[in-house]
Protein backbone atom coordinates (compact mmCIF):
# COMPACT_ATOMS: atom_id res chain seq x y z
CA UNK A 1 0.00 0.00 0.00
CA UNK A 2 1.58 3.32 -1.04
CA UNK A 3 1.86 6.02 1.67
CA UNK A 4 -0.11 8.55 -0.38
CA UNK A 5 -3.00 6.09 -0.55
CA UNK A 6 -3.21 5.78 3.21
CA UNK A 7 -2.32 9.27 4.35
CA UNK A 8 -5.92 10.18 4.94
CA UNK A 9 -6.37 7.33 7.41
CA UNK A 10 -4.27 9.18 9.96
CA UNK A 11 -6.78 11.98 10.32
CA UNK A 12 -10.04 10.33 9.35
CA UNK A 13 -10.51 7.43 11.70
CA UNK A 14 -11.55 7.85 15.22
CA UNK A 15 -12.63 6.99 17.43
CA UNK A 16 -14.14 9.53 14.69
CA UNK A 17 -11.28 8.92 15.16
CA UNK A 18 -9.43 16.45 17.64
CA UNK A 19 -11.07 21.69 20.82
CA UNK A 20 -10.45 24.85 22.24
CA UNK A 21 -7.20 25.60 24.06
CA UNK A 22 -6.52 25.13 27.72
CA UNK A 23 -8.60 28.10 28.84
CA UNK A 24 -7.98 30.66 31.51
CA UNK A 25 -8.53 30.71 35.21
CA UNK A 26 -5.80 28.24 36.16
CA UNK A 27 -5.20 27.64 39.82
CA UNK A 28 -1.77 27.97 41.38
CA UNK A 29 0.87 25.36 40.62
CA UNK A 30 1.08 24.20 44.24
CA UNK A 31 -2.62 23.35 44.33
CA UNK A 32 -2.46 21.41 41.07
CA UNK A 33 0.57 19.32 42.03
CA UNK A 34 -0.07 18.88 45.75
CA UNK A 35 -2.35 15.90 45.16
CA UNK A 36 -2.42 13.10 42.62
CA UNK A 37 -6.21 13.19 42.60
CA UNK A 38 -7.94 13.76 39.28
CA UNK A 39 -11.66 14.41 39.24
CA UNK A 40 -13.18 11.70 41.41
CA UNK A 41 -10.08 9.48 41.16
CA UNK A 42 -8.35 9.88 44.50
CA UNK A 43 -4.59 9.62 44.85
CA UNK A 44 -3.87 7.75 41.64
CA UNK A 45 -0.43 9.39 41.55
CA UNK A 46 1.43 9.49 44.85
CA UNK A 47 4.76 8.91 46.57
CA UNK A 48 5.61 5.44 47.78
CA UNK A 49 8.31 3.01 48.73
CA UNK A 50 8.49 0.75 45.66
CA UNK A 51 11.64 -1.36 45.73
CA UNK A 52 11.40 -4.11 43.13
CA UNK A 53 12.15 -4.38 39.43
CA UNK A 54 8.98 -6.40 39.02
CA UNK A 55 8.62 -6.55 35.22
CA UNK A 56 10.15 -5.47 31.93
CA UNK A 57 10.33 -1.69 31.92
CA UNK A 58 9.83 -1.43 35.67
CA UNK A 59 12.52 -0.58 38.22
CA UNK A 60 12.29 0.67 41.77
CA UNK A 61 12.38 4.21 40.38
CA UNK A 62 10.78 4.22 36.93
CA UNK A 63 8.10 2.77 34.66
CA UNK A 64 8.75 2.82 30.91
CA UNK A 65 5.58 3.39 28.90
CA UNK A 66 5.38 3.33 25.11
CA UNK A 67 3.16 5.80 23.25
CA UNK A 68 2.49 5.16 19.58
CA UNK A 69 2.08 8.06 17.20
CA UNK A 70 2.35 8.94 13.51
CA UNK A 71 3.71 12.39 14.36
CA UNK A 72 6.67 12.05 12.01
CA UNK A 73 4.21 11.86 9.14
CA UNK A 74 1.26 13.93 10.33
CA UNK A 75 3.10 16.53 12.46
CA UNK A 76 0.14 16.14 14.81
CA UNK A 77 1.44 16.20 18.42
CA UNK A 78 -1.85 15.51 20.23
CA UNK A 79 -0.87 12.16 21.79
CA UNK A 80 2.51 13.53 22.82
CA UNK A 81 0.90 16.61 24.36
CA UNK A 82 -1.39 14.42 26.44
CA UNK A 83 1.53 12.25 27.54
CA UNK A 84 3.62 15.27 28.52
CA UNK A 85 0.88 16.90 30.56
CA UNK A 86 -0.21 13.72 32.30
CA UNK A 87 3.27 12.47 33.17
CA UNK A 88 4.43 15.91 34.30
CA UNK A 89 1.48 16.19 36.67
CA UNK A 90 1.66 12.58 37.87
CA UNK A 91 5.41 12.63 38.46
CA UNK A 92 5.14 15.92 40.35
CA UNK A 93 2.60 14.23 42.62
CA UNK A 94 4.99 11.36 43.34
CA UNK A 95 4.56 9.10 40.34
CA UNK A 96 2.99 5.66 40.66
CA UNK A 97 3.73 4.67 44.25
CA UNK A 98 7.00 6.58 43.95
CA UNK A 99 7.99 5.31 40.51
CA UNK A 100 8.33 8.04 37.88
CA UNK A 101 6.73 7.49 34.48
CA UNK A 102 9.09 7.65 31.50
CA UNK A 103 7.47 7.93 28.06
CA UNK A 104 9.08 6.18 25.10
CA UNK A 105 7.72 7.81 21.95
CA UNK A 106 7.09 5.18 19.29
CA UNK A 107 6.85 7.27 16.12
CA UNK A 108 5.84 5.03 13.23
CA UNK A 109 6.20 7.75 10.60
CA UNK A 110 2.97 6.11 9.35
CA UNK A 111 4.41 2.93 7.84
CA UNK A 112 6.99 1.73 10.42
CA UNK A 113 4.53 0.15 12.81
CA UNK A 114 6.26 -3.21 13.09
CA UNK A 115 9.67 -1.63 13.67
CA UNK A 116 8.35 0.48 16.53
CA UNK A 117 6.44 -2.47 17.95
CA UNK A 118 9.63 -4.53 18.00
CA UNK A 119 11.27 -1.79 20.08
CA UNK A 120 8.28 -1.61 22.41
CA UNK A 121 8.35 -5.38 22.86
CA UNK A 122 11.98 -5.14 24.00
CA UNK A 123 11.66 -2.17 26.34
CA UNK A 124 8.17 -1.12 27.38
CA UNK A 125 6.07 -2.23 30.31
CA UNK A 126 2.80 -1.08 28.71
CA UNK A 127 1.52 0.92 25.75
CA UNK A 128 -0.65 3.87 26.79
CA UNK A 129 -2.40 6.83 25.22
CA UNK A 130 -1.32 6.46 21.61
CA UNK A 131 -2.50 5.34 18.21
CA UNK A 132 -1.24 4.54 14.73
CA UNK A 133 -3.30 4.67 11.55
CA UNK A 134 -1.96 1.29 10.47
CA UNK A 135 -2.05 -0.32 13.91
CA UNK A 136 -3.23 -3.61 12.44
CA UNK A 137 0.29 -4.19 11.12
CA UNK A 138 1.66 -4.53 14.64
CA UNK A 139 -1.08 -6.25 16.58
CA UNK A 140 0.22 -9.81 16.14
CA UNK A 141 3.69 -8.70 17.21
CA UNK A 142 2.20 -7.01 20.28
CA UNK A 143 0.26 -10.10 21.27
CA UNK A 144 3.21 -12.37 20.60
CA UNK A 145 5.31 -10.45 23.13
CA UNK A 146 2.32 -10.18 25.51
CA UNK A 147 2.37 -6.38 25.59
CA UNK A 148 -0.92 -4.89 26.84
CA UNK A 149 -2.19 -1.52 25.68
CA UNK A 150 -4.65 1.16 26.72
CA UNK A 151 -4.72 3.12 23.44
CA UNK A 152 -6.22 6.51 22.78
CA UNK A 153 -7.92 4.86 19.84
CA UNK A 154 -7.71 1.76 17.68
CA UNK A 155 -8.03 2.29 13.95
CA UNK A 156 -8.27 -1.06 12.16
CA UNK A 157 -10.57 -4.03 12.56
CA UNK A 158 -7.58 -6.26 13.37
CA UNK A 159 -6.65 -4.14 16.38
CA UNK A 160 -9.91 -2.66 17.67
CA UNK A 161 -11.05 -4.89 20.51
CA UNK A 162 -8.04 -7.19 20.20
CA UNK A 163 -6.77 -9.15 23.18
CA UNK A 164 -4.67 -7.45 25.86
CA UNK A 165 -6.30 -4.17 24.94
CA UNK A 166 -8.72 -2.07 26.93
CA UNK A 167 -10.19 1.19 25.77
CA UNK A 168 -13.33 3.13 26.39
CA UNK A 169 -13.46 5.16 23.20
CA UNK A 170 -15.70 4.58 20.21
CA UNK A 171 -14.10 3.80 16.86
CA UNK A 172 -15.52 3.07 13.46
CA UNK A 173 -13.18 0.08 13.33
CA UNK A 174 -15.58 -1.74 15.66
CA UNK A 175 -18.04 -4.37 14.51
CA UNK A 176 -20.85 -1.95 15.34
CA UNK A 177 -21.50 1.65 14.34
CA UNK A 178 -20.83 3.79 17.42
CA UNK A 179 -22.18 6.86 15.63
CA UNK A 180 -25.60 5.44 14.79
CA UNK A 181 -27.20 7.27 17.73
CA UNK A 182 -25.76 10.57 16.55
CA UNK A 183 -26.79 10.02 12.93
CA UNK A 184 -30.29 8.94 13.97
CA UNK A 185 -30.59 12.21 15.89
CA UNK A 186 -29.48 14.16 12.82
CA UNK A 187 -31.94 12.62 10.38
CA UNK A 188 -34.95 12.05 12.65
CA UNK A 189 -34.86 14.93 15.15
CA UNK A 190 -32.51 17.74 14.24
CA UNK A 191 -32.94 17.80 10.45
CA UNK A 192 -35.58 15.26 9.38
CA UNK A 193 -35.89 16.76 5.90
CA UNK A 194 -32.33 15.65 5.20
CA UNK A 195 -33.02 11.92 5.57
CA UNK A 196 -33.61 11.43 1.84
CA UNK A 197 -30.48 13.27 0.75
CA UNK A 198 -27.40 12.20 2.71
CA UNK A 199 -23.95 12.29 1.16
CA UNK A 200 -20.54 10.88 2.06
CA UNK A 201 -17.19 12.27 0.97
CA UNK A 202 -14.12 10.31 2.05
CA UNK A 203 -10.42 10.20 1.33
CA UNK A 204 -9.45 7.62 -1.26
CA UNK A 205 -7.72 4.91 0.77
CA UNK A 206 -8.56 1.28 1.53
CA UNK A 207 -9.13 2.09 5.20
CA UNK A 208 -11.56 4.97 4.69
CA UNK A 209 -13.28 3.08 1.87
CA UNK A 210 -14.28 0.47 4.44
CA UNK A 211 -15.56 3.28 6.68
CA UNK A 212 -17.74 4.50 3.85
CA UNK A 213 -19.17 1.02 3.30
CA UNK A 214 -19.93 0.66 6.99
CA UNK A 215 -21.67 4.02 7.25
CA UNK A 216 -23.67 3.42 4.09
CA UNK A 217 -25.00 0.16 5.51
CA UNK A 218 -25.83 1.72 8.86
CA UNK A 219 -27.46 4.84 7.40
CA UNK A 220 -29.58 2.81 4.99
CA UNK A 221 -30.74 0.55 7.81
CA UNK A 222 -31.80 3.62 9.78
CA UNK A 223 -34.00 4.88 6.95
CA UNK A 224 -31.66 7.39 5.35
CA UNK A 225 -31.06 7.56 1.61
CA UNK A 226 -27.46 7.97 0.52
CA UNK A 227 -27.58 9.96 -2.72
CA UNK A 228 -23.91 10.84 -2.97
CA UNK A 229 -20.87 8.73 -2.12
CA UNK A 230 -17.57 9.94 -3.48
CA UNK A 231 -13.83 9.77 -2.81
CA UNK A 232 -11.23 12.49 -3.08
CA UNK A 233 -7.41 12.23 -3.35
CA UNK A 234 -6.01 11.60 0.13
CA UNK A 235 -3.43 14.35 -0.25
CA UNK A 236 -6.12 16.90 -1.08
CA UNK A 237 -6.72 18.97 -4.21
CA UNK A 238 -6.22 22.58 -5.19
CA UNK A 239 -9.79 23.14 -6.40
CA UNK A 240 -12.85 21.63 -4.72
CA UNK A 241 -15.25 22.99 -7.33
CA UNK A 242 -15.98 19.63 -9.03
CA UNK A 243 -16.98 18.04 -5.71
CA UNK A 244 -19.04 21.04 -4.68
CA UNK A 245 -20.87 20.94 -8.01
CA UNK A 246 -21.66 17.25 -7.59
CA UNK A 247 -22.97 17.84 -4.07
CA UNK A 248 -25.19 20.61 -5.38
CA UNK A 249 -26.32 18.57 -8.38
CA UNK A 250 -27.37 15.66 -6.17
CA UNK A 251 -29.15 18.09 -3.81
CA UNK A 252 -27.30 16.71 -0.81
CA UNK A 253 -28.71 18.09 2.44
CA UNK A 254 -26.56 16.29 5.00
CA UNK A 255 -22.88 15.52 4.42
CA UNK A 256 -20.59 13.14 6.32
CA UNK A 257 -16.95 14.02 5.71
CA UNK A 258 -14.16 11.59 6.56
CA UNK A 259 -10.69 13.00 6.25
CA UNK A 260 -8.45 15.95 6.95
CA UNK A 261 -10.53 18.79 8.41
CA UNK A 262 -8.45 21.38 6.55
CA UNK A 263 -9.82 19.94 3.32
CA UNK A 264 -13.35 20.12 4.68
CA UNK A 265 -12.84 23.82 5.42
CA UNK A 266 -11.72 24.36 1.81
CA UNK A 267 -14.74 22.47 0.49
CA UNK A 268 -17.08 24.53 2.63
CA UNK A 269 -15.55 27.75 1.30
CA UNK A 270 -16.24 26.52 -2.23
CA UNK A 271 -19.85 25.62 -1.39
CA UNK A 272 -20.33 29.06 0.13
CA UNK A 273 -19.03 30.70 -3.03
CA UNK A 274 -21.69 28.72 -4.93
CA UNK A 275 -24.37 29.87 -2.46
CA UNK A 276 -25.14 26.25 -1.60
CA UNK A 277 -25.79 25.51 2.06
CA UNK A 278 -26.26 22.04 3.49
CA UNK A 279 -28.66 21.35 6.36
CA UNK A 280 -25.80 19.80 8.29
CA UNK A 281 -22.23 18.54 8.07
CA UNK A 282 -20.80 15.76 10.22
CA UNK A 283 -17.24 17.09 10.40
CA UNK A 284 -16.11 14.04 12.49
CA UNK A 285 -14.56 14.40 15.90
CA UNK A 286 -11.05 14.98 14.56
CA UNK A 287 -12.30 18.48 13.73
CA UNK A 288 -12.87 19.22 17.42
CA UNK A 289 -10.03 21.70 17.67
CA UNK A 290 -9.42 25.41 17.73
CA UNK A 291 -7.68 25.19 14.36
CA UNK A 292 -10.85 24.03 12.64
CA UNK A 293 -12.77 26.92 14.19
CA UNK A 294 -10.15 29.32 12.94
CA UNK A 295 -10.36 28.00 9.40
CA UNK A 296 -14.16 28.17 9.25
CA UNK A 297 -15.07 30.95 11.70
CA UNK A 298 -16.12 33.44 9.01
CA UNK A 299 -19.12 31.38 7.94
CA UNK A 300 -20.07 29.31 10.99
CA UNK A 301 -23.07 31.48 11.78
CA UNK A 302 -24.80 30.13 8.66
CA UNK A 303 -23.73 26.48 8.93
CA UNK A 304 -24.63 23.52 11.10
CA UNK A 305 -21.28 21.84 11.57
CA UNK A 306 -21.52 19.05 14.15
CA UNK A 307 -19.24 16.49 15.76
CA UNK A 308 -20.14 13.56 17.99
CA UNK A 309 -17.76 13.19 20.94
CA UNK A 310 -19.19 9.74 21.71
CA UNK A 311 -19.66 10.19 25.43
CA UNK A 312 -16.56 12.28 26.11
CA UNK A 313 -17.18 15.42 28.13
CA UNK A 314 -16.65 18.58 26.03
CA UNK A 315 -14.51 21.52 27.02
CA UNK A 316 -17.48 23.88 27.31
CA UNK A 317 -18.74 21.68 30.18
CA UNK A 318 -15.93 22.81 32.49
CA UNK A 319 -18.36 24.65 34.78
CA UNK A 320 -20.41 21.46 35.21
CA UNK A 321 -17.71 18.79 35.08
CA UNK A 322 -14.80 19.31 37.52
CA UNK A 323 -12.57 16.86 35.63
CA UNK A 324 -12.78 19.02 32.51
CA UNK A 325 -11.92 22.11 34.52
CA UNK A 326 -8.93 20.32 36.02
CA UNK A 327 -7.69 19.12 32.63
CA UNK A 328 -7.80 22.67 31.29
CA UNK A 329 -5.90 23.87 34.36
CA UNK A 330 -3.24 21.21 33.84
CA UNK A 331 -2.73 22.28 30.25
CA UNK A 332 -2.45 25.87 31.40
CA UNK A 333 0.34 24.77 33.72
CA UNK A 334 2.28 22.20 31.69
CA UNK A 335 1.48 22.99 28.04
CA UNK A 336 -0.04 26.48 27.91
CA UNK A 337 0.44 26.92 24.17
CA UNK A 338 -1.08 23.58 23.19
CA UNK A 339 -4.61 22.81 22.05
CA UNK A 340 -6.89 20.41 23.89
CA UNK A 341 -8.30 18.40 21.00
CA UNK A 342 -10.53 15.36 20.80
CA UNK A 343 -7.48 13.15 20.54
CA UNK A 344 -5.99 14.74 23.64
CA UNK A 345 -9.17 13.94 25.55
CA UNK A 346 -9.05 10.34 24.37
CA UNK A 347 -5.41 9.92 25.27
CA UNK A 348 -5.71 11.49 28.72
CA UNK A 349 -8.39 8.99 29.67
CA UNK A 350 -6.09 6.12 28.73
CA UNK A 351 -3.36 7.53 30.98
CA UNK A 352 -5.80 7.84 33.86
CA UNK A 353 -6.87 4.22 33.44
CA UNK A 354 -3.27 3.08 33.54
CA UNK A 355 -2.41 5.19 36.59
CA UNK A 356 -5.39 4.06 38.65
CA UNK A 357 -4.83 0.40 37.77
CA UNK A 358 -1.06 0.51 38.32
CA UNK A 359 -1.41 2.32 41.64
CA UNK A 360 -3.53 -0.54 42.96
CA UNK A 361 -0.67 -3.00 42.36
CA UNK A 362 1.74 -1.54 44.88
CA UNK A 363 5.34 -2.70 44.73
CA UNK A 364 4.57 -5.82 42.67
CA UNK A 365 3.78 -3.96 39.48
CA UNK A 366 3.14 -6.53 36.75
CA UNK A 367 1.28 -6.51 33.45
CA UNK A 368 -1.20 -9.04 34.77
CA UNK A 369 -1.99 -6.94 37.82
CA UNK A 370 -2.52 -3.73 35.85
CA UNK A 371 -4.61 -5.33 33.12
CA UNK A 372 -6.75 -7.29 35.59
CA UNK A 373 -7.32 -4.20 37.74
CA UNK A 374 -8.44 -2.18 34.72
CA UNK A 375 -10.80 -4.91 33.58
CA UNK A 376 -12.56 -4.77 36.95
CA UNK A 377 -13.77 -1.22 36.20
CA UNK A 378 -17.48 -1.70 35.56
CA UNK A 379 -18.38 2.01 35.45
CA UNK A 380 -15.23 3.71 34.24
CA UNK A 381 -15.58 7.49 33.79
CA UNK A 382 -11.92 8.59 33.81
CA UNK A 383 -12.58 10.75 36.82
CA UNK A 384 -15.62 12.31 35.16
CA UNK A 385 -14.21 12.92 31.67
CA UNK A 386 -16.59 10.47 30.02
CA UNK A 387 -19.88 8.64 30.34
CA UNK A 388 -19.61 5.34 32.28
CA UNK A 389 -18.24 2.32 30.42
CA UNK A 390 -18.06 -1.26 31.68
CA UNK A 391 -14.52 -2.41 30.91
CA UNK A 392 -15.30 -5.93 32.09
CA UNK A 393 -17.41 -6.50 28.98
CA UNK A 394 -16.75 -6.07 25.25
CA UNK A 395 -17.65 -2.55 24.19
CA UNK A 396 -19.66 -3.86 21.23
CA UNK A 397 -22.14 -5.48 23.62
CA UNK A 398 -23.00 -2.29 25.50
CA UNK A 399 -25.49 0.50 25.03
CA UNK A 400 -23.82 3.81 24.32
CA UNK A 401 -23.92 7.53 24.92
CA UNK A 402 -23.38 10.39 22.51
CA UNK A 403 -23.00 14.12 22.84
CA UNK A 404 -23.04 16.66 20.04
CA UNK A 405 -20.90 19.75 19.73
CA UNK A 406 -21.60 22.44 17.16
CA UNK A 407 -18.99 24.78 15.69
CA UNK A 408 -20.07 28.40 16.21
CA UNK A 409 -18.34 31.78 15.80
CA UNK A 410 -18.02 31.85 19.62
CA UNK A 411 -16.42 28.39 19.76
CA UNK A 412 -17.55 24.81 20.18
CA UNK A 413 -20.92 24.69 21.94
CA UNK A 414 -23.29 21.91 22.94
CA UNK A 415 -26.00 21.40 20.32
CA UNK A 416 -29.62 20.92 21.37
CA UNK A 417 -29.45 17.12 21.36
CA UNK A 418 -31.60 16.45 24.46
CA UNK A 419 -29.05 15.02 26.93
CA UNK A 420 -30.55 12.69 29.51
CA UNK A 421 -27.50 11.82 31.64
CA UNK A 422 -25.55 14.92 32.63
CA UNK A 423 -23.96 16.29 29.47
CA UNK A 424 -24.60 13.06 27.57
CA UNK A 425 -27.50 11.33 25.87
CA UNK A 426 -27.31 7.68 26.83
CA UNK A 427 -29.17 4.48 26.05
CA UNK A 428 -28.87 3.89 22.31
CA UNK A 429 -27.83 0.52 20.93
CA UNK A 430 -25.23 0.84 18.17
CA UNK A 431 -26.11 -0.67 14.83
CA UNK A 432 -24.45 -4.06 14.22
CA UNK A 433 -23.09 -4.53 10.72
CA UNK A 434 -24.31 -7.48 8.69
CA UNK A 435 -21.33 -7.51 6.36
CA UNK A 436 -18.02 -9.07 7.35
CA UNK A 437 -15.54 -6.22 7.84
CA UNK A 438 -12.93 -8.29 9.68
CA UNK A 439 -12.42 -9.24 13.29
CA UNK A 440 -10.08 -8.33 16.15
CA UNK A 441 -6.91 -10.38 16.63
CA UNK A 442 -6.76 -12.78 19.56
CA UNK A 443 -4.00 -14.34 21.60
CA UNK A 444 -4.99 -17.69 20.12
CA UNK A 445 -4.10 -16.32 16.67
CA UNK A 446 -0.47 -16.13 17.79
CA UNK A 447 -0.48 -19.32 19.86
CA UNK A 448 -0.84 -17.59 23.23
CA UNK A 449 -3.41 -17.36 26.01
CA UNK A 450 -4.15 -15.12 29.00
CA UNK A 451 -2.37 -17.61 31.23
CA UNK A 452 0.89 -16.61 29.51
CA UNK A 453 0.60 -12.99 30.71
CA UNK A 454 2.90 -12.27 33.66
Amino acid sequence: MRPNRIAIAVVAISLIAAGCGGGGGARGNSELTASGTFGNLTGICRPGDAESASAQGVTANEIEIGTFTDVGFTRNPDFLDAAKVFTSWCNAAGGINGRKIVTNVRDTNLTEVRQRMAEACREDFFLVGGSAALDGLGVKDRLSCLLPEFPAQATTAENAGSDLQLGSGATIAEGVDPYSGFHDWLITEAHPASADAVGLLVGDSPITEVMSEKLTESLTASGAKVVYNEKYPPTGISDWTPYAREIRAERVRGLIFLGEFRYLAELQDTLTEMNYELDWIDANANSYSSEYLGRTRGSLDSRNNYVDLSGIAPLDAAAKVPAVRQLKDLFDQYAPSRDITFQVLRAFQAWLLFAKSAASCGDQLTRTCVFTAARRETAWTAGGLQAPVDLSRPLAEQTRCFNVQQATPEGWKAADFAPNTGVFRCGFTPYKYTQDFGRPTTLADVGKSMSDLK
